[in-house]
């Protein structure tokens, strides 16, 4: 069997492990599920047959995620953020521009993200036995109870993940129908796949992940694919996934089987390169690059700031706005962030990742106490109109109205941000439900725990 080379591409301080397969016309980027290894998966026959398959008609390229296979370990669960930036040096470590890309069951809610962020980069998306998120919750009736789903996490840690008789019973979980020789080889994939340490902080983050707002935002050609027999969960939550991406396409297949490549993959197959080559050929996002993009947005202002400038006198005023204004933009340098707009006092910026833009606010909020001020932040994540080179919108809205709401010192989001920073460390204290001038609906906030 000819395997590629695994080769490694450097993200911030991770090595990213990955392969490159096949000389198609077009490239496709493989996000696995939660659990991979770049070269154990050529030992399981169906994803070896699935390997050689999209390659046939594809530049494939499959890595395994950090903290995962060979990728270099990591302490705790990586976030759908950093998981963003692995897979932007893979695909710049192999000269991809922009690529289909394939999002396989714990894979999928960072593969609607990176669509969402970066339009730029993916012109197909493919979401295979997925969901948008994992427990239930009173308009999402398909997930897991979260006492449940923790009792079994616990179960799964004191049975030792890493345990053959928990390897083969998960392969036989995941892939029922499968031969004895796919589902012994599985087995030891899920044992190579990830620590015990690793399969527990995933399960722990995917817990609290939710990427449901972000759906609206997929602008790229999506296909939906699932098994009807598979859990209620996948195929409620694809049901869900394929309604609400603006679109989509959806087919759901016979068959029991999770694991989308063990077992009975060829009807996966089949649908995956048809819809591919047609998105391909189409080649819509040719004709014109897209003006919507996914964005965090931050606005901070000075507090009781009128009060301030009258006590200091103008001159002295000006030196503290200017002292403040040198502040922030270092932090905003630091955290990645891009200034929009600055008015009086008050900023106007926009991250590709949300807790690199609560880690910044919150670093804003800390530097100026040394001046002797307070700032008010607010934060939220939501679908921008990009207009010559800034951001506006009815996100950039909620933002400001999310900022407005924020107390000294504070730096408040909106639940969309909080949902989408699972397994970021960063903690919150729920403020309520209340409504935002000039925004429909209400809107629960919550402020960043600071200590």
């Amino acid at each position: 069997m000819n395997i590629p080379e695994t080769r490694y591409a450097r993200s911030g301080d991770v090595s990213i492990a990955y392969q490159v397969h096949g000389e198609g016309e077009f490239d496709l980027v493989h996000i696995p599920p939660m659990a991979s290894h770049v070269e154990v998966s050529w030992q399981v026959p169906g994803i070896a047959l699935a390997n050689r398959r999209l390659a046939s008609f594809s530049r494939s390229i499959c890595f395994d995620k950090r903290g995962t296979g060979m990728s270099d370990p990591v302490a705790g669960a990586p976030t759908l953020e950093t998981r963003m930036d692995d897979v932007r040096a893979v695909m710049d470590a192999v000269g991809s521009e922009r690529a289909a890309i394939l999002g396989v069951s714990e894979g999928g809610p960072m593969s609607l993200l990176f669509a969402a962020t970066y339009p730029d980069r993916v012109w197909a998306l493919v979401l295979a036995g997925t969901y948008p998120r994992v427990l239930w919750a009173s308009d999402y009736p398909w997930g897991a109870r979260e006492d449940e789903y923790v009792e079994a996490l616990e179960r799964a840690q004191r049975r030792r993940l890493q345990s053959d008789e928990w390897a083969l019973e998960g392969a036989e979980r995941l892939a029922p129908s499968a031969d004895d020789e796919s589902k012994r080889t599985f087995a030891t994939l899920l044992r190579h796949g990830a620590s015990p340490g690793a399969w527990a902080a995933l399960g722990r983050m995917n817990m609290l992940m939710d990427v449901r707002d972000v759906l609206p935002a997929i602008r790229v050609p999506t296909l939906v694919i699932n098994r009807s027999g598979d859990s209620p969960g996948v195929v409620g939550g694809s049901r869900y996934l394929a309604e609400h991406i603006p679109g989509a396409r959806h087919v759901e297949l016979p068959g029991v089987d999770h694991a989308v490549f063990v077992g009975d993959q060829e009807p996966y197959l089949v649908e995956i390169e048809r819809f591919l080559k047609e998105a391909w050929e189409e080649r819509a996002w040719e004709e014109a690059e897209s003006e919507r993009v996914l964005a965090t947005v931050l606005f901070t202002d000075i507090v009781d700031s009128t009060a301030k400038a009258a006590a200091l006198g103008d001159a002295r005023w000006r030196e503290l706005v200017l002292a403040h204004h040198g502040l922030v933009r270092r932090q905003l340098v630091r955290y990645r962030g891009t200034e929009i707009d600055t008015a009086g006092d008050g900023f106007f910026a926009s991250f590709d990742g949300p807790a690199r833009a609560i880690r910044c606010a919150c670093a804003i909020s800390e530097g100026v106490r040394e001046l002797g001020i307070e700032v008010r932040a607010g934060l939220h994540t939501g679908e921008c109109e990009r207009i010559d080179n800034k951001v506006g919108g009815i996100a950039v809205n909620i933002g400001a109205r999310v900022a407005s709401q924020a107390g000294a010192g504070e730096v408040l989001v909106s639940s969309t941000v909080k949902d989408l920073v699972a397994g970021s460390g960063i903690a919150f204290n729920e403020r309520g439900v209340t409504e935002l001038k000039g925004v429909p609906g209400e809107w629960r906030l919550f402020a960043v725990d600071r200590a």
